[in-house]
């Protein structure tokens, strides 16, 4: 085999929006190390959803590979988005083990470097089989990371039980954030869960890593960064990811940005709660016959058949309004950049977050599993750049109430105004001399050295 050239392998975790932002990163590593080859690993219908279908400009040192992904023959999907999850897990992770093998001799070069998405706890033990190094990348927010870093810790302070009312004084920078805002993972874990284990693992190897690439910046949240770090060999914050590593472009199918160019500057609110998640059928009620009476613009992201889950007269209401549009998918980052909107519905998903500090544009929050509640509170009280639904959930009082607070009270104009001091925080970290993009300077001659 050579040993002139780099072979880098990547570990994509094949669901929700994790696979992209990795690719997106991979394309900016090799167009920083153009002698490198990558094996880039995910199931096939990721690697299909993902890879360009022609081999355009920047993908040229990308090899797709397809890894197995758990599914029985002949399996018939059953509607819970769990389980897909949970059999690609089982077969974890003897499908990377052996794709790897043949990676090294279909590209003739030893593996010289091990990139994987952080959920990967494995990759520890398979880098130092392979005696090289191990740079797992975490896609969520420092808080989170942090959170799960501790969980041995947290654990054992709480014990098991009933962990209503009890805090994280313990953990520095923790000492608002109740037991109960942490991801169900940490404080309830499931042994006969596949993604539980998984996550253990990772909180149990991550301090094996040679660096850990975080899609987060620095200077959002210093102390925090300042606990990794005492944790961790080695924190490298590299975001925002999207700015810096453009994915793979879609096409505006459904017209969004000509529709937004026709409404009043800051009128509009973007409403998506992400690829995993659809609220229950009574929040969606809720929220239609909110957005209703408020009277609002309003651009609606909604995954799923729209006329199926929500009420038909508000669908039908909605294609006969110039002031509404309901589609089954935008361009994100291009509507929450646009000068039209002002206010953005979210479930805290923190790649979502990342791209609202992008737009500057202030959040309402509904949080329904994993970071997101943690998420939530870091822009109430850290950032003070949005408001969380009511009790947590959409309901028609509490959702007018949010978006009344947001779009035309003069807390909402603070809110927008710390907006735009993150857009300002973000983009910094990712200008030449900016710290993301020093320390993605550092990763790739970590990755490619």
């Amino acid at each position: 085999m050579s040993g002139s050239r780099k072979h880098i392998i990547v570990f994509a975790f094949p669901f929700a929006s994790h696979p992209a932002p990795l690719l997106a990163l991979v394309r900016r590593i090799s167009a920083s190390a153009p002698t490198a080859v990558f094996s880039f690993f995910s199931t096939e219908k990721s690697n299909a959803e993902n890879f360009p279908k022609d081999n355009p400009l920047g993908y040229e040192s990308i090899k797709a590979c397809s890894v197995d992904d758990g599914l029985p023959p002949g399996f018939m999907p059953s509607g819970n988005p769990v389980e897909p999850v949970q059999l690609f897990l089982k077969a974890v992770p003897c499908n990377f083990y052996k794709a790897v093998k043949a990676a090294e001799e279909a590209v003739g070069i030893k593996v010289s470097c091990l990139l994987t998405d952080a959920f990967f706890g494995f990759g520890a033990d398979m880098a130092r089989e392979m005696g090289v190094p191990w740079v797992p990348v975490w896609f969520s927010g420092d808080r989170p990371l942090l959170a799960h870093i501790n969980t041995d810790l947290i654990r054992k302070t709480f014990g098991s039980g009933d962990f209503e009312g009890k805090n994280l004084e313990f953990i520095p920078g923790f000492e608002s954030v109740r037991a109960m805002d942490l991801p169900q993972d940490i404080i309830e874990p499931n042994p006969n869960s596949e993604f539980s284990v998984m996550i253990d693992k990772m909180a149990a190897t991550l301090s094996q890593a040679t660096a850990i690439a975080i899609n987060s910046v620095e200077e959002l949240d210093p102390l925090i960064v300042k606990q990794l770090r005492s944790h961790l060999q080695k924190v490298l914050s590299i975001g925002p990811i999207t700015p810096s590593c453009p994915m793979t472009p879609f096409p505006d199918s459904y017209g969004c940005i000509p529709w937004l160019d026709e409404q009043k500057p800051a009128s509009v609110v973007y409403i998506s709660f992400g690829s995993v998640i659809t609220p229950p059928p009574h929040e969606l009620t809720a929220l239609s016959e909110a957005l209703e009476e408020i009277g609002v613009p309003f651009l609606w992201s909604f995954r799923g058949n729209a006329e199926e889950k929500l009420p038909q007269d508000f669908v039908r209401r909605t294609r006969e309004s110039s002031k509404s549009k309901i589609v089954s998918w935008a361009p994100q980052l291009d509507v929450l950049r646009h000068k039209a909107v002002a206010a953005f519905l979210t479930q805290c998903g923190w790649n979502s977050l990342l791209e609202s500090f992008i737009g500057g544009v202030p959040t309402i929050m509904r949080p329904f599993f994993g970071d997101q509640q943690l998420n939530r509170l870091s822009i109430e009280t850290l950032w003070r750049a949005g408001v969380g639904l009511e009790r947590g959930v959409i309901t028609k009082t509490g959702t007018i109430a949010a978006l009344k607070r947001v779009l035309f009270t003069e807390d909402g104009v603070q809110m927008r105004q710390r907006a735009s001091e993150l857009n300002g925080l973000v983009m910094r970290a990712v200008e030449t001399s900016g710290s993301s993009t020093k320390n993605f300077e550092s990763l790739v001659d970590i990755v490619t050295k």
